[in-house]
């Protein structure tokens, strides 16, 4: 069982997990979305968790003064997340028979005073959350070491939690490319997402029948792209950066045989069986061709033609098709024409260019996992590696 584990958590496997299951989730959120399902994954989660912690090697790894914080934090993050479906549920199902949702009855609309009841509650909160943090520095050693010694590195030498799901965006990117554009993008989206989606429902009450898009895309960014990262970057990222699965032990002296490769060596060197052309726009045209391609997809969804595919195969009565959740997504594309007209084109371009920009993160993930890709466009003499 622990072999089968470690197997299923390395990064090329766990990440289609973890996307199947998020999929699942919002899919059927009205079924994760209530107290039985709660308290039998609950239950589930402890029980297992249990078993797991009797293995030394992960009782290691959570038990780490660094790691313990993370471990908390991603409970609140999976309570806190079934709380949202919950309540989501509950309003859903009401908007569904003609009722108003919970936030909108009398009872709950009254108003308050922010002194004393708002005070109160976060005086409250501030003594509690104190005690918390001295009881947690009487319990665990705070986790310092000598001052900075530059002839000297940890290893594996890791960034704080909140900056683990950026360096293991590293692997994957180029750093100007992990540590500049993408998270300047994702604050840029975020400041955005209130100018492109102007959809009045769902403010002030939970739903997600009514804002199926905008709840999807920013759980998925969260949860999937970013939570995922800092679990892998926490818990399974050993020595040298090397995976590691949670029973493994952190062998220093493992070695993994990896290879990195182009798109521009996959085309000219195994492809075309020639050295790499000397001319450095020659030698990276398949990347840029393909990045242009890539980036030109929000243009391409516009056309009729397409959107008209789009239907009939999101009509597609065919199993097959259904049963991969093909059809869908196809249903999904062709209801680009009646979004455009309801945004217009500025923020369509802007939201679908986000959206475009953001899935070049698991795109790039699979491609490096499967095919050992290391970079579509590489030159290294322009400092311009993508």
């Amino acid at each position: 069982m622990k072999e089968l584990i470690n197997y299923l958590a390395d990064p090329i496997r766990s990440f289609p997990i973890t996307c199947v299951l998020y999929f699942l989730m919002m899919k059927y959120y009205k079924v994760v979305g209530t107290k039985k399902f709660a308290w039998i994954a609950g239950t589930l989660f402890f029980i297992t968790a249990g078993m797991f912690a009797m293995d030394p090697n992960f009782w290691l790894i959570i038990t780490w003064p660094d790691n313990i914080p993370i471990s908390i934090l991603i409970l609140s993050v999976g309570f806190l997340t079934w709380f949202t479906l919950y309540k989501c549920a509950e309003n859903d199902k009401r908007i569904e028979a003609g009722e108003c949702p919970i936030e909108a009855l009398p009872e709950n609309r009254e108003k308050v005073w922010a002194w004393p009841n708002l005070v109160y509650t976060e005086l409250f909160a501030i003594i509690a959350g104190t005690a918390f943090l001295i009881a947690w520095g009487i319990l665990f050693d705070a986790p310092l070491e000598e001052p900075a010694n530059p002839t000297w590195a940890p290893n594996p030498a890791k960034a704080p939690w909140y900056f683990l799901g950026l360096q293991e965006m590293l692997v994957y990117f180029d750093p100007w490319m992990a540590g500049v554009v993408l998270p300047g993008l994702i604050l840029v989206g975020l400041i955005a997402i209130p100018y492109i989606d102007t959809n009045p429902k769902g403010n002030g009450y939970y739903t997600f029948t009514e804002r199926k898009m905008a709840v999807s895309m920013f759980m998925f960014g969260w949860l999937v792209l970013w939570l995922y990262l800092i679990i892998v970057g926490t818990f399974l990222r050993g020595p040298n950066w090397t995976f590691y699965g949670p029973f493994e032990f952190w062998d220093f002296h493992k070695v993994v045989a990896e290879y990195n490769v182009n798109l521009s060596e996959f085309f000219w060197v195994f492809g075309l069986k020639q050295a790499l052309p000397g001319n450095l726009i020659i030698r990276e045209l398949p990347g840029i061709i393909l990045t242009i391609l890539y980036m030109g997809i929000p243009v391409a969804l516009t056309f009729n033609s397409l959107n008209a595919i789009f239907q009939s195969i999101g009509e597609s009565k065919n199993k097959f098709l259904n049963i991969t959740m093909i059809a869908p997504a196809f249903k999904c594309l062709a209801g680009i024409p009646a979004f455009i007209e309801k945004t217009g084109y500025i923020r369509y371009y802007i939201y679908v260019y986000l959206a475009v920009i953001m899935a070049m993160l698991p795109v790039k993930m699979v491609l490096r996992w499967l095919f050992s890709l290391k970079y579509i466009i590489a030159l290294p003499e322009w400092e311009l590696n993508l």
